[in-house]
């Protein structure tokens, strides 16, 4: 099967009608802003182990590592995490849905990735996350109750094919190992962009809970 997130994907994604990215590079003055969100909001100390699950090209990653935060990242597209830059290929790792790092982390972030995770695989990702790390920071385009993202441009990317409600959202996570500790459908300077739509973006904060078990040798049943 040929992976979909290639150069088309993240270069050219509007104009082949794939993605909703165009020359998607590096731009400090959005992404360090973000990255200072994410610390301001999750409370990230120096000394947490961060993971950027669906890196991507590890902008994210670098600009916490600017921050002084200890950040990793790993992608299923072999293009984009061999197209960062050397400084912080370094902390990148391809994964195909697993964890390729042998240590846990105190937080995790994935933003706008479980949007592409096909739902008979979703289960079993949030349970490798559950197992990974201690507080899960997930930030998801949310759907309506007809299965449409609320935000019209998500529905375009053709990656796309987990479209669903806050509600199936908080169960699918309790489920598989997560307790929703806050939410929001916004949190300022990650975003901001898409904040003219009300209720488009879910950001779940979320810690394990009992459902896992945290030596990674399986889910409690």
């Amino acid at each position: 099967m040929i992976n979909p997130y290639n150069a088309d994907y993240f270069e050219r994604g509007i104009e082949t009608g794939t993605s909703c990215y165009s020359n998607y590079r590096w731009l400090p003055e959005l992404t360090v802003p973000m990255a200072m969100s994410y610390i301001d909001y999750l409370g990230l100390t120096k000394e947490h182990k961060i993971l950027d699950f669906g890196c991507a090209k590890g902008f994210t990653v670098k600009a916490l590592r600017l921050l002084y935060r200890q950040a990793w990242g790993c992608d299923v597209s072999p293009y984009a995490v061999n197209s960062a830059d050397n400084e912080t290929r370094q902390y990148l790792k391809i994964s195909d849905g697993d964890i390729p790092w042998d240590f846990d982390f105190d937080f995790i972030i994935s933003k706008d990735v479980f949007e592409h995770i096909p739902e008979d695989f979703i289960d079993g990702t949030l349970q490798i996350l559950a197992k990974a790390g201690n507080k899960m920071f997930a930030i998801v385009p949310l759907a309506t109750t007809k299965g449409e993202f609320v935000i019209p441009a998500y529905n375009l990317d053709t990656t796309h094919c987990l479209a669903r409600t806050y509600y199936w959202w908080v169960g699918t996570f309790k489920e598989n190992g997560w307790d929703l500790i806050d939410f929001s459908y916004h949190v300022p300077g990650i975003k901001d962009s898409w904040s003219n739509f009300e209720d488009g973006n879910g950001f779940f904060l979320l810690e394990t809970n009992n459902n896992v078990d945290k030596d990674r040798m399986g889910v409690v049943v």
